[in-house]
């Protein structure tokens, strides 16, 4: 094929990404979702056209320079401008919803796993409170006895134990996601064993007499926390499953397809993490009621979840209408 008959068959395909080009500016998403796409599309084109130009007619040809110059372009516009601007709070205000939400079956693996032991915990600590004292680390101990005056923890107390909570949390958190590459392993531990601790604490603090207390200390960013460190069980199963099921993809390359996403998950539960540390730190002692604290907790919950549904959701159900066009 001569350069003047490629030039004839694929120059309308390199105008038309040229006249994209211009209407975008800096900012591709001036195009539209359709044209978004119609410029991915025109781009993937024009490379294949100019590495067939390169092994045909020499990087020093006409029409390869031409062609190198507009593929530079349409590469600066599909990749480089979209990843500098703005990119971060995108992610945070779709991206980390639509990676939550992409993968529900993980979500509902990793709440059980957190929750059926937290109940059975629960159970344990209100019916064998001497056994399941064995369980609790001595940070957490003050939870099974009785404060000596009145129904509340002291000061120093309540700092001490919600603080040893909230760091405990952090710590599953991590653990679950990077527990992952153990084959999901230490993720199922992790979940597991903090579920049924959490679990035993809550029915030691009740059956002492403690219940209006411990809520008071854990209500407030108790089920933030707990959302966490889901969402750091659903990361490590991400890389976990990756490696059990790799499908026909080599584990190697599976594990490369899931680990960037998995870390996305992790990174964007850290301003939550951060969130719930500020609130352990102003929002769980007696200056406030306890029916505020819970309430603030619930509402919380509620905004997370529901941004999941909302901004994931909306994302995944928008790519699925396309797909069915």
């Amino acid at each position: 094929m001569s350069p003047e008959r490629l030039a004839a068959e694929r120059s309308a395909a390199w105008d038309e990404l040229e006249a994209l080009l211009a209407r975008s500016g800096d900012r591709p998403e001036r195009l539209g979702r359709s044209g978004v796409r119609r410029l991915g599309t025109l781009y993937r084109g024009a490379a294949a056209d100019l590495a067939f130009a390169r092994r045909a007619f020499g990087a020093s040809a006409p029409l390869t320079r031409r062609l190198e110059g507009l593929v530079l372009r349409a590469r600066a516009a599909v990749y480089a401008r979209a990843s500098r601007r703005g990119s971060v709070w995108r992610f945070m205000v779709r991206g980390y919803w639509e990676r939550l939400a992409e993968r529900p079956w993980l979500v509902l693996a990793a709440w059980a796993l957190l929750l059926v032991p937290g109940v059975l915990g629960a159970v344990w600590g209100l019916v064998d409170a001497p056994s399941a004292a064995g369980l609790v680390p001595g940070d957490f101990q003050g939870a099974a006895d009785p404060p000596a005056a009145g129904r509340d923890f002291d000061a120093a107390t309540a700092s001490a134990f919600s603080a040893a909570v909230m760091t405990n949390n952090i710590q599953v958190t991590l653990v679950a996601f990077a527990g992952g590459i153990a084959f999901g392993a230490l993720t199922v531990y992790a979940l597991f064993f903090n579920g049924l601790l959490l679990g035993t604490i809550a029915g030691l603090a009740i059956g002492a007499g403690n219940g209006v207390a411990f809520l008071r200390l854990v209500s407030s960013h108790g089920p933030l926390e707990i959302s966490c460190i889901v969402v750091g069980g659903v990361a490590g199963l991400r890389i976990g499953w990756a490696l059990i099921r790799p499908g026909t993809l080599r584990r190697v390359t599976s594990l490369r397809r899931e680990a960037v996403p998995a870390v996305e998950l992790a990174a964007g539960t850290v301003p939550w993490l951060v969130l719930c540390g500020l609130l352990e730190g102003f929002a769980t002692g007696p200056e406030l009621p306890v029916w505020l604290q819970a309430g603030l907790g619930v509402v919380l919950f509620c905004v997370f979840w529901g941004l999941v549904w909302w901004r994931g959701g909306a994302g995944h159900r928008t790519a699925r209408a396309l797909a069915r066009r």
